[in-house]
């Protein structure tokens, strides 16, 4: 049986082809349309599929997948098994809601602090008795260069390598690089330590287009066993949803 999950994010989407709980085809997308969804359908045989947007544009994406897949709708009210103490539940976003129900189930009975470095860097707690207790949103690190550059009048909008290592501030160009790259990963760096005060027994889930440059980061610091990379958490929690649909 394959399912078809798609990932709608502020920059770009994602779609993925699960048999089971095996990824076996990944995709990324600037702009996801009907066909993208078509050409999957077909290939891969799909009959069920289910979506996470932080946007509300479904209304031509969904009678796509209606019509030709099992669909199941999925929110922040979708039962899953997690004890969601979110008090403003309508809000939550459904990709921070599925990467906690994959965590959940990717990672039973352990406590899981879960971090996103996409356009906004977001912190979820989830604990290994299944209580998901909120957590941070913070500034993606794109964002903080475009806010240097919007909110002041001389500093440059200033691009970065996810490869290279944080540059020595010697000149303004690499002073801007220093401070959002060194302050985005002392601020990771912080929040991760704030978990450890209360309990060392939990895993760091990393996740997101910058997850790679973090975790290189951090790859020696004392956090750094209890680090794990999983790119494609919003993914895996979408294909839960439907496996849940069919328990």
């Amino acid at each position: 049986m394959h399912n078809l999950v798609i990932d709608i994010g502020n920059t770009q989407s994602k779609a993925a082809v699960f048999e089971d709980k095996e990824l076996i085809h990944h995709q990324i997308f600037k702009k996801i349309v009907p066909d993208d969804l078509l050409l999957l359908i077909k290939k891969y045989d799909v009959r069920n599929s289910a979506v996470a947007s932080v946007r509300e544009d479904l209304d031509v994406l969904e009678p796509v997948l209606k019509a030709h897949t099992k669909y199941v709708p999925f929110s922040s009210g979708t039962e899953t098994g997690v004890q969601n103490k979110y008090t403003s539940a309508a809000t939550l976003g459904l990709d921070r809601w599925a990467k906690v129900i994959a965590a959940f189930y990717n990672y039973p009975d352990q406590n899981c602090f879960i971090i996103d470095a996409g356009t906004c860097i977001t912190y979820d707690l989830l604990n290994k008795e299944g209580v998901y207790f909120g957590g941070s949103i913070s500034l993606g690190i794109n964002m903080r260069f475009k806010a240097l550059n919007h909110y002041t009048g001389r500093l440059p909008l200033v691009e970065w390598d996810r490869q290279a290592d944080i540059p020595f501030g010697d000149s303004t160009f690499t002073a801007i690089q220093n401070g959002v790259l060194q302050g985005a990963v002392n601020e990771v760096e912080g929040f991760i330590s704030l978990q450890y005060k209360d309990n060392e027994d939990v895993n760091v889930l990393l996740t997101g287009g910058d997850a790679g440059f973090l975790s290189s980061q951090l790859k020696n610091s004392i956090f750094a066993p209890k680090i794990i990379n999983d790119p494609y958490l919003v993914l895996k929690g979408l294909n839960e949803v439907i496996a849940l649909e069919y328990v």
